[in-house]
């Protein structure tokens, strides 16, 4: 394959289709083509082409076409079907729903002239893949609704402006899922009105660090200490006891003013012991704090 052919099918034509209304039979007549060529390195416009196309009946002309006369006078498709031919063969298609629309309505209007239609070297349905990656956070994912949601205009229903409307959403769109792939946790805190994908989710779940995610603390739980009982009571339910079984403490306790060196002792000897973990080094806490705030 030559050099020429390499360059069109590494470039990207967005393109749009306006039509009548079926007719009871089924058939469709095309009134407007329009098509952007793009450079798909920088995503910039680098030629366009559009056209009116009189229609083999007049009479299927929508009312939102209110310049009949323009129509009424324009070229047929047979007439330009070799330019649209020539910006479509061998290039990148792209659009919004021309999978189901657009593509089918250029075959049948080249079949109606007895010609062959263009083929693409592939095909970027907008509609198919903002519904896999962005999720239906805009709406009904209708060009419309994709740019009010961004806004970025108002949709005219015109072969060229659609084009051009359909590439600025794709490249709002491509910002928006690389933000949430690279910053997942930051664009989940900002999108806390539900309008977080589940791409967006799944990726925040992946690249979350593992120091956030802990679930458990280095150190153990601060144990919230227990009072100790009084003398009286301690010494009923148990304590130290002499050799004839009585409380060592009750002496100490009815006796009038002991000395403070003697009564350190008892008091420590009838409080319970503390579990050695039970207190948290304030030591421990200031470090796991610093580790999370890095």
């Amino acid at each position: 394959m030559n050099g020429s052919g390499n360059r069109r099918m590494s470039e990207i034509v967005f393109f749009d289709v306006e039509t009548t209304a079926p007719s009871p039979a089924g058939r469709w007549w095309l009134l407007e083509f329009g098509a952007i060529l793009v450079c798909p390195r920088k995503l910039v416009e680098v030629a366009s082409y559009e056209t009116l196309i009189r229609p083999g009946d007049l009479s299927a002309v929508s009312r939102r076409f209110t310049d009949v006369e323009a129509i009424a006078s324009a070229p047929t498709f047979r007439e330009v079907a070799d330019k649209i031919f020539d910006i479509l063969d061998g290039r990148v298609w792209a659009g919004h729903n021309i999978q189901r629309f657009d593509c089918p309505r250029l075959r049948e209007a080249f079949a109606d002239i007895g010609r062959p239609a263009p083929e693409p070297a592939g095909v970027i349905d907008s509609l198919n893949v903002l519904a896999a990656e962005f999720g239906r956070r805009a709406g009904d994912l209708k060009m419309a609704t994709l740019a009010t949601y961004f806004g970025i205009g108002t949709q005219k229903h015109r072969s060229l402006d659609d084009a051009r409307m359909n590439l600025e959403v794709l490249k709002h769109c491509a910002t928006v899922l690389l933000l949430e792939s690279s910053l997942p946790q930051a664009m989940q805190l900002a999108g806390r009105d539900g309008a977080v994908t589940r791409r967006s989710s799944t990726a925040s779940a992946h690249h979350r660090p593992a120091a956030m995610s802990q679930t458990k603390l280095p150190f153990a739980p601060a144990v919230k200490a227990v009072p100790a009982p009084a003398a009286g009571t301690a010494q009923k339910s148990g304590g130290k006891r002499d050799s004839l079984g009585k409380p060592v403490g009750r002496a100490n306790a009815t006796s009038n003013k002991p000395a403070p060196e003697a009564a350190a002792p008892a008091a420590l000897s009838a409080r319970p012991p503390r579990r050695p973990t039970a207190a948290t080094p304030f030591h421990m806490i200031l470090r796991h704090s610093r580790a999370i705030l890095r």
